[in-house]
């Protein structure tokens, strides 16, 4: 039962599966608003603009125990949302959707400001242009902004699931280290450190996190560069 695949036991697969899981769907539900932040942030001239990115980025300063608890009072079973939301059904803490949620509040800053700096990149003049045809904002939107700003879309995204993938201290504080439930690679290799004989365990998770984490990054690159190539081609 030990050497199910690779010499990778039911846990650590679990840890792995676990993990993929809650970085696609923290990315998923990130990015819509992780878009319409970003374009609030870039094109946006309104009271509160700066207390607005200051609340976006408080994750990358607060340390992270200080964000899982903040999950815990405000999603809990009996936090202020968590409550309410607990009678229609929809449990965080303790689940591995609370993970998930954690890791997509971590991952949320990388990704704005990913796709902010995108947006700030457009060439507001093609925008003009297109409106001068006679073009509505959601059509000039959806046929030049968002593909011009599709490589700092795909590199925010990627960040935010590499991000997701190693989140630790949110998760933990929030939704605990359940094997199997809400147990991630980082929190199955804390476990292994904290136990006599662990160590093999802890550098295979260790080593399927760097490989995990180093081809989303690739990956990123290699669709940012062509989609640069494709939007240069077409301008």
């Amino acid at each position: 039962m030990n050497d199910l695949f690779l010499g990778f036991g039911p846990d650590e697969l679990a840890a792995i599966h676990l993990s993929l899981k809650v970085g696609l769907w923290a990315t998923a539900a990130a990015l819509p608003p992780g878009i319409a932040v970003a374009l609030l942030l870039a094109r946006g001239r309104f009271w509160g603009r700066d207390l607005l990115n200051g609340l976006v980025h408080l994750p990358l300063i607060l340390p992270p125990v200080v964000t899982g608890y903040a999950l815990l009072l405000l999603m809990g079973r009996q936090g202020w949302l968590g409550k309410p939301l607990s009678h229609l059904g929809i449990v965080f803490a303790f689940n591995w959707t609370g993970a998930a949620l954690a890791a997509g509040v971590m991952g949320f800053p990388l990704m704005v400001r990913a796709i902010r700096l995108s947006i700030e990149a457009v060439d507001a003049k093609l925008e003009q242009a297109a409106g001068t045809l006679g073009a509505p904002p959601l059509w000039v939107f959806a046929t030049v902004t968002l593909p011009l700003m599709l490589p700092g879309v795909l590199a925010g995204a990627v960040l935010a699931f590499a991000k997701a993938l190693g989140e630790f201290g949110a998760t933990i504080t929030f939704v605990s280290n359940i094997p199997g439930r809400t147990q991630t690679l980082s929190g199955a290799i804390y476990a292994y450190t904290q136990s006599p004989g662990g160590d093999a365990g802890a550098l295979r998770l260790v080593a399927v996190s760097v490989a995990l984490s180093l081809v989303a990054l690739l990956l990123s690159e290699a669709l940012a560069r062509m989609v640069s190539r494709r939007i240069t081609g077409l301008s």
